[in-house]
């Protein structure tokens, strides 16, 4: 055999091992979970309540309610991939000095939550929240927010319900679209169990729509974001946060002064 010839042999071995990698692999690299025990107890500036929410199938998803007097309205905030909600809590707060409740929860096997993750099961998951939700406050006065992976989670619930207002941080078009910048050589949309196609979903949003995203993201590249915006631009607001990056949009003064002009100064 010759020198090329084994040299071919190689490479197509070695992208075989990659892909086969990304496929066998793809949870540990698209959720980052912490667990916590289940006498774990959160400590929190803000009042508020602990729930754990029994779904369809007997999975249990763990909540905390922050509560105000004479809210503006309720946020129900889908976080990110990494962590649990002893440090989401924290990032829910603010939130709660801007005038609303807020009801964050964390996803199956992150914290206290337990239950097998599949996409279906995890956008059910989003919906049986919505539907807790909907007991703590009139729809016509909640605001969908997504962060980074959790924008698929909010897309989802604006396209399926009728919440006043919906807020990305960090979207992205679709997860196939970011692992192909990530792998561009590689057949993502064949290789992911995990799709999250977030153009697919606003299209059916009816809900005005404010996506925020820094265009330094190392992680979501903003272009994401922007071809997300894109699509939905006749019913949607694109801040743009200079210098910021995927996880310090809030260590910016234009992203809170551009929050409150979407959640305060209508």
């Amino acid at each position: 055999m010759s020198a090329l010839r084994i040299l071919a042999v190689a490479l197509l071995c070695i992208y075989v091992l990659i892909g086969l990698a990304i496929y066998l692999l793809q949870e540990s690299l698209i959720f980052l979970p912490e667990s916590l025990p289940d006498d774990y107890e959160y400590s929190f500036e803000k009042d508020f309540e602990e729930h754990n929410l029994r779904m369809k199938d007997g999975a249990i998803i763990n909540a905390l309610f922050f509560k105000l007097q004479n809210s503006k309205g309720l946020i129900v905030y889908f976080h990110g991939n990494a962590g649990n909600l002893d440090r989401w809590g924290e990032v829910a707060e603010p939130f709660v000095d801007l005038g609303y409740e807020v009801l964050i929860t964390d996803y199956r096997g992150y914290g206290k939550s337990t239950g097998i993750r599949s996409e279906k099961k995890m956008l059910n998951d989003a919906q049986e929240i919505y539907a807790f939700a909907k007991k703590l406050e009139r729809e016509e006065r909640m605001v969908i927010f997504g962060r980074s992976l959790g924008t698929a989670f909010a897309s989802y619930l604006s396209s399926k319900n009728n919440p006043n207002k919906l807020i990305l941080e960090t979207p992205f078009f679709s997860l196939t679209d970011v692992a192909k910048k990530l792998f561009p050589i590689y057949p993502t949309k064949l290789l992911l169990n995990y799709r999250f196609e977030n153009f697919k979903y606003l299209e059916n949003s009816n809900a005005p729509i404010s996506i925020f995203h820094g265009n330094e993201d190392e992680i979501v590249p903003y272009e994401s974001g922007q071809k997300l915006y894109e699509t939905v631009e006749e019913q949607a607001t694109l801040f743009t946060i200079d210098g910021g990056h995927h996880n310090d949009l809030a260590a910016f003064d234009s992203y809170w002064e551009h929050m409150k002009s979407v959640l305060i100064d209508e």
